[in-house]
C-alpha cells in the first residue's frame, strides 16, 4: 500500500454516481459560524439552515448522487461518554439562535425525504462509519459529508469523505489524501489521535507526543497496542516513560477515537433519490424560509440529480 498521495481531491472526480452521506448536526453547526446572522421577515434566524440546504443542492448539482443518507447524533449521552467523563465535557451548549434551527432541522430533512439515522448510545459519526461500511460490502461508492475529521476514518475503498471548514469549499478525501495529511492510513487515524491528543473531543494525548510523531510511531508499529508492546525500542528514554505511564490512558482514549461500523441500523432504506416531488416539498419549505435565492440552485439541483 502506498503511503503518499494527494492531499486532497475534487468533488467529482469520475468515480460514478455516489450515495451522499450526510452529518447533517456538523454541517449546520458549521453553517452557523460560518455565515453571517440571517433571520426572516418574522425575525426567525436561518443562517444555519440555509448554509446546511446550499450544501445539499451543491451536492447534488456537483455530484449527481444516486441519493442520500442523513446522520443525527442522538440526544442521550453515548457509550464514550460513559466511558471516559471528559469526552468533549466543556463544550458549551448552543447559543439560542442555532438551536431554534436545530429545532427546525427535522422539517428540512423531511422535505428532501432522505432517511434520517440515529441510535441511543452512538454519535452520528458511528452512524455513517456502518452506512458507509454496508454500501462499499455492496460495492457502492459512497461520499461522506461532514465537517469532523474523525469521519476520515471512513476514506477507504469505495468511500470518499468531504470535509468543509468554516470558509471555502472543503477538501475531498480518499485514502491516499489521508495518507500524505496524516501519515497514517485511515484505519490508524485512531491510534494516532490517541498518541497525539485532539482537541475538539478533548482527548489529552501523551505529552510529549506530537503529530509527526504519533504518525511516526503509529508507522513503525502499526496501533496503540505495537506501541506498547514494543516500548524498550522507543527513544528517548522520557518519551518511553511518558508513553509507559499513560498505558491505560492510551488503550481508553483509542477505544474513544475508534468510529463504529457495526452499529444495528433500524430496518428500512438506507438511502433515497432527490425527486421531482421532494423539491416540490423543498421548495415549499423555502418559500416559507425566504431563501429566494437558494430557489434557482434548487431547479438545477433537481435536473442534475435526473437518472
Amino acid at each position: 500500500m502506498a503511503r503518499g498521495g494527494k492531499s486532497g481531491t475534487p468533488l467529482n472526480h469520475g468515480r460514478g454516481r455516489p450515495v451522499l452521506l450526510l452529518d447533517a448536526l456538523s454541517l449546520t453547526y458549521r453553517a452557523f459560524f460560518a455565515l453571517p446572522p440571517m433571520t426572516t421577515s418574522r425575525g426567525e434566524p436561518t443562517s444555519a439552515l440555509y448554509g446546511f440546504a446550499a450544501v445539499v443542492l451543491k451536492l447534488l448539482r456537483e455530484e449527481r448522487p444516486r441519493g442520500a443518507a442523513v446522520a443525527l447524533d442522538s440526544p442521550r449521552p453515548t457509550f464514550r461518554h460513559a466511558a471516559f467523563r471528559g469526552y468533549k465535557g466543556s463544550r458549551p451548549p448552543a447559543p439560542t439562535p442555532l438551536g431554534r434551527q436545530i429545532a427546525r432541522l427535522p422539517a428540512l430533512l423531511d422535505a428532501f425525504g432522505f432517511p434520517v439515522f440515529t441510535a441511543p448510545g452512538f454519535e452520528a459519526d458511528d452512524l455513517l462509519a456502518t452506512l458507509a461500511r454496508e454500501l462499499r460490502q455492496a460495492g457502492e461508492p459512497a461520499l461522506v459529508v461532514s465537517a469532523d475529521l474523525d469521519l476520515l476514518q471512513c476514506a477507504h475503498g469505495g468511500t470518499r469523505v468531504h470535509l468543509l471548514g468554516r470558509g471555502g469549499p472543503g477538501r475531498s478525501y480518499d485514502e491516499a489524501a489521508v495518507w500524505a495529511r496524516f501519515g497514517v492510513a485511515p484505519a490508524e487515524l485512531p491510534d494516532w489521535k490517541a498518541l497525539a491528543g485532539d482537541v475538539t473531543d478533548e482527548i489529552p494525548g501523551v505529552p510529549g507526543v506530537g503529530a509527526q510523531h504519533a504518525a511516526a510511531l503509529v508507522r513503525r508499529h502499526g496501533c496503540v497496542a505495537g506501541v506498547l508492546a514494543h516500548l524498550d525500542e522507543v527513544t528517548p528514554e522520557r518519551l518511553r516513560a511518558s508513553l509507559d505511564r499513560h498505558r491505560d490512558d492510551l488503550r481508553l482514549w483509542r477505544d474513544l477515537a475508534h468510529l463504529r461500523d457495526d452499529v444495528a441500523l433500524a430496518p428500512g432504506a438506507r438511502w433515497a433519490p432527490f425527486t421531482e416531488e421532494r423539491r416540490a416539498a423543498v421548495r415549499a419549505l423555502f418559500d416559507e424560509l425566504e431563501f429566494r435565492s437558494l430557489v434557482p440552485r434548487l431547479e438545477t439541483a433537481v435536473a442534475s440529480a435526473a437518472p
